[in-house]
């Protein structure tokens, strides 16, 4: 394993229907809203090694928990950086993500994503200030 570990999270959908036999849907799938859409599953929350790209942790949970609570149990200990997308904006500040590196004597650097709407005040900000 490298130094470095790419982490992200999908959504794996399932049938929402109530057509079976106990008449109920699946009690541990739950909805979350993506973009302007919602989706019924699971979530497949994903570390990958930076070099390799090969997965050496897989954590599914239901679809409603956030990606970021569920990022100290996808580094596998002898990171040292951490690449993210914005989903993950704030996780070097959480309690539990802090007592996670101290246990291990880990310092991370975290390279996480901005997210979209700071990256359309940037633009606007640049195209009013180059005219």
């Amino acid at each position: 394993m490298s130094k470095g570990t790419l982490v992200d999270a999908t959504l794996i959908a399932a049938l929402s229907s109530t057509k079976n036999r106990e008449h109920a849907r699946d009690p541990e799938m739950h909805q979350a809203k993506k973009g302007n859409q919602w989706h019924f599953g699971l979530k497949a929350h994903i570390g990958v090694d930076k070099e390799s790209g090969l997965v050496h942790t897989l954590v599914t949970t239901a679809a409603n928990v956030s990606d970021i609570s569920q990022t100290p149990a996808l580094l596998h200990g002898q990171d040292q950086e951490a690449w993210l997308d914005a989903g993950y904006v704030g996780v070097e500040k959480r309690a539990d993500m802090q007592q996670t590196l101290t246990a291990n004597g880990q310092e991370v650097k975290w390279h996480i994503a901005k997210r979209r709407k700071t990256i359309e005040k940037l633009a606007d900000g640049w195209q009013k200030d180059s005219a």
